[in-house]
């Protein structure tokens, strides 16, 4: 911080240079890696949302606007947008699974994994505007990580009311990300930078009782094309309050109540927060809060081979703040069982994975999941809420048919900064989204090595270039098709397995995949 802004004594000038000054040669080389992780994540996750019957959605709105025939591109698609539509568009697509990655907390009175999802608003943004631009891996590098530092540093300070009371933290700090990494991004000077982060806090919003619904990932496609608009204007002399974060009618005090100011003064860059406490990458298509669960069960089930007509009960308890957010206790849609912990133990139970082709509208209402469902409960155990709210602790007692009770605890789950990914696993999820959407594999191959070295890249088009179909290429029916029937070919290979067992006839086997491939092909219409 300058002498200059520590006169002026303003958190929002001091956030405001740190988004202005930061140059790629400041960020460490360990950050830098961990951010390519993130970036590459959050791209097939793009690729895997563009199938989303949100994305067949957001391509509607987008092409009835008329604002198609723009710069930058609608991962996914053959769509090419304006910056601030393609930003919107990307970062619902990035969101859409839930599968994206969660900011850590610092504080014990911060809930563990209810801070923000980093990635979703910042990079669609920066990679907008960067496409358009022509710029390079390390420009968009930087400018990422300029806007996951001030969103989560934003996140952490913030009074925890903010989430508690029911904001979606990653829609409104989110949006601050935003504007803070498209600053860095457009060159814009520390004065302007503080105009953008006012425009920023008007923009922000975004309600936690949208969890569950399509509203969810549009607001990480929102927050990230209001940064967009809000560094846009700002370049163009808009005005907007110069102390938007710590005024008393403000976004600190407005939305939660107050702040902890030295959560955030002087700690943007000090330490980066990808290394301390670091960012989780999620290994499962639900709310980060059900992962050291679904670790540990997976773990106890492979250790224990626990089959599902085994099971008896199922105990599942963790603090009070899990269930606030794992909302859905009966869930009847794949949006609502991304937060329910039944459905999350129970699909593990039953088929020993969860991933994408598991979180499915079909999959949720089968017999069998519903009725394990019912064996689930959730709710708060006393040693997981004396472990304090800075883990996601959970403890699992599994009460099975021959007597036996099976317990485990996690703190944390596979992904985290405990329990990392490497940059081949996240690469291994990437293909699984690319596979999800039908990428071809060429280009998903190309896309995880020039991320590997992206700051070689010259010109980020290279990049968006392998993340675009060609014109007249598959993006609503086919790919919205391709949706809809791969869920169906996992319950088609559930009803074989039960048919095997003498619990499904032949006759019933076969009428059902014909009635799935009937509900396919309209789904397919539907997303055109």
């Amino acid at each position: 911080m300058t002498a200059e802004t520590a006169a002026a004594g303003s958190l929002t000038a001091y956030v405001a240079e740190f988004a202005a000054s930061t140059r790629f040669t400041g960020i460490p080389d360990g950050v830098v890696e961990l951010g390519k992780k993130s970036i590459l994540d959050g791209l097939g996750l793009a690729l895997a949302g563009s199938v989303a019957k949100s994305g067949g959605l957001v391509r509607r709105h987008l092409q009835g606007l008329g604002c198609t025939g723009g710069s930058a591109t609608v991962i996914g698609t053959a769509l090419r947008v304006p910056p601030r539509f393609a930003a919107f568009a990307n970062g619902i697509g990035v969101h859409a699974d839930d599968y994206d990655d969660t900011q850590l907390a610092v504080g014990k009175d911060r809930v563990y994994g209810l801070l923000t999802h980093p990635t979703a608003p910042a990079l669609p943004a920066v990679l907008a505007v960067a496409e358009n631009r022509g710029r390079s891996g390390k420009d968009l590098l930087t400018a990422y990580h300029v806007g996951v530092e001030v969103e989560c540093k934003i996140a952490e300070a913030i009074n925890p009311r903010h989430y508690q009371h029911g904001f979606h933290s990653t829609a409104t700090c989110g949006t601050f990300a935003a504007a803070a990494g498209v600053a860095n991004l457009s060159g814009l000077d520390v004065a302007v930078t503080r105009t953008a982060l006012g425009i920023a806090g008007s923009l922000s919003a975004g309600l936690r009782e949208n969890f569950g619904t399509m509203m969810k990932p549009f607001h990480a496609g929102r927050a990230a094309e209001s940064g967009v608009l809000a560094a846009e204007f700002a370049s163009m002399g808009y005005t907007a309050t110069p102390y938007i974060l710590e005024a008393p009618r403000g976004f600190f005090r407005a939305a939660g109540g107050g702040y902890d100011e030295a959560a955030i003064h002087g700690k943007l860059g000090a330490p980066w927060t990808f290394m301390d406490p670091g960012v989780s990458i999620k290994p499962n298509p639900s709310g980060s809060l059900t992962h050291p669960g679904m670790t540990m069960m997976l773990s106890l089930i492979r250790q224990h081979d626990i089959r599902p007509d085994q099971v008896v009960s199922v105990k599942v308890g963790t603090n009070q703040n899990m269930p606030n957010a794992l909302i859905h206790h009966r869930p009847t849609t794949e949006l609502q069982a991304k937060f329910s912990m039944e459905f999350c133990m129970a699909i593990l139970l039953l088929e020993r994975k969860g991933g994408l082709n598991e979180f499915t509208d079909e999959i949720v209402n089968r017999l069998d999941v519903q009725a394990m469902i019912q064996k689930v409960d959730f709710g708060v155990h006393p040693e997981a809420e004396a472990a304090g709210y800075d883990k996601m602790t959970t403890i699992l007692e599994i009460v099975l048919k021959d007597g036996r009770t099976i317990t485990g605890r996690a703190d944390f789950g596979k992904g985290s900064p405990a329990n990392p990914m490497s940059y081949d696993e996240v690469a291994d999820k990437f293909r699984e989204c690319a596979a999800y959407s039908r990428w071809p594999g060429k280009k998903a191959e190309r896309v995880v090595e020039l991320v590997r070295h992206l700051e070689r890249v010259k010109d980020v088009r290279e990049l968006t270039a392998l993340l675009s179909r060609e014109a007249g290429g598959a993006t609503g029916k086919q790919t919205a098709g391709a949706r809809a029937t791969r869920p169906a070919k996992a319950s088609q290979r559930s009803v074989a397995r039960k048919a095997t067992a003498g619990k499904a006839p032949a006759a019933r086997t076969r009428r059902s995949t014909k009635a799935r491939t009937k509900t396919a092909r309209k789904a397919a219409k539907r997303g055109r």
